[in-house]
């Protein structure tokens, strides 16, 4: 009878964890088909052509607005899922947290945005859309990829700026940058290598990369594997007791082309951020598999736009608010009174 019982209960327990595993799966399904690229087709069918509008305007004014918008749907995304919480201002704001502070930048681009969307369709599209499409346009008008954005994420209530201050940074190895990406849903290397490709455009200041410059990892001299040329160009760049925080290209040679310039950098050693450059010259153990898709996509552009579009759906889809969960802001940077 004991025995019976036993049996019993490993059986009901192999099915409770079946049942609970299968909940999940499902509850995770319906948040993903709750989104659809058609999700405004009714509300506000010309949404995409407006936004396109805008950021259009935005790029002409400043080519580099296209890397800023593009990098605030990542850091929204990583932190509280995308839900447009890195917009809201406040001394607790995501947006005051240190990889996002003198970082994060084109939140007035959002705002001209968000206002040529209400003047249309009032009340009806988020801000966490808005950065999704803006991203994808971004992307496009550099010479880069296009893809049917999923749509239908409304906005969060609270910022986490504890959260972003965990963001991946540029003196992350390769071992936490992907235990980052995993914990955010982004478990495969493919979602590592091909969104740091992201850094095809973009600036980058002298702080995030002056640690490769004169005392690398405490051993007194210059980080090995940067170019000789490119280090001395750097090292003129940012002496150490530069004025300001003078910035220069993430991609050397290429700075606002969407391309695989970035990619054909690492190769030669002339990645700027060490967490760039390791994808290709570490010694981790994921090593191995980054370099490969390195030299894949430094050859390869249709194959790095592929799994770049890919990706950017992939981590669009990291924890939306759907349904009648968060709401749908008036202005972006406040929740509604």
């Amino acid at each position: 009878m004991e025995k019976s019982s036993a049996l019993l209960l490993g059986r009901s327990g192999s099915l409770f964890q079946f049942v609970t595993i299968l909940l999940l799966m499902l509850c995770v399904v319906d948040v993903k088909s709750q989104l659809s690229v058609d999700f405004y087709a009714s509300t506000c069918p010309k949404l995409a052509q407006i936004v396109r509008k805008e950021v259009v305007n935005a790029v002409k004014a400043e080519m580099r607005m296209a890397a800023s918008l593009l990098r605030l749907h990542f850091h929204d995304c990583f932190v509280n899922g995308c839900d447009g919480s890195l917009l809201l201002d406040g001394t607790d704001g995501e947006k005051f947290a240190r990889p996002n502070l003198n970082s994060a930048r084109g939140f007035e681009v959002v705002d001209s945005i968000k206002r040529a969307v209400e003047s249309q369709c009032s009340g009806v599209v988020s801000c966490a859309d808005i950065l999704a499409l803006a991203a994808r346009d971004s992307t496009l008008l550099s010479g880069g990829p296009s893809w049917k954005v999923p749509l239908g994420r409304r906005d969060g209530l609270v910022a986490n700026q504890t959260g972003a201050g965990d963001l991946p940074g540029p003196f992350d190895n390769l071992t936490l940058i992907i235990t980052k990406f995993a914990a955010v849903g982004l478990d495969s290397l493919v979602d590592v290598v091909s969104l740091s490709g992201s850094h095809t455009i973009g600036q980058a200041s002298c702080a995030t990369f002056s640690n490769r410059l004169t005392n690398f990892s405490g051993t007194g001299a210059p980080d090995p594997t940067l170019e000789s040329t490119m280090l001395s160009d750097l090292q003129s760049l940012c002496p150490a007791n530069v004025n300001g925080n003078p910035t220069t290209a993430l991609d050397r040679g290429s700075t606002d082309l969407f391309d695989t310039h970035y990619f054909q950098n690492l190769v030669n050693n002339k990645g700027l951020l060490s967490s760039d450059q390791i994808l290709f010259t570490g010694s981790e153990a994921a090593t191995a598999a980054a370099r490969s898709l390195v030299q894949i996509y430094s050859v390869n552009p249709g194959r790095f736009f592929f799994d770049f579009a890919n990706s950017m759906v992939r981590m669009g889809n990291i924890g939306p608010l759907t349904g009648s969960n968060g709401e749908i802001r008036r202005n972006c940077r406040v929740i509604n009174s």
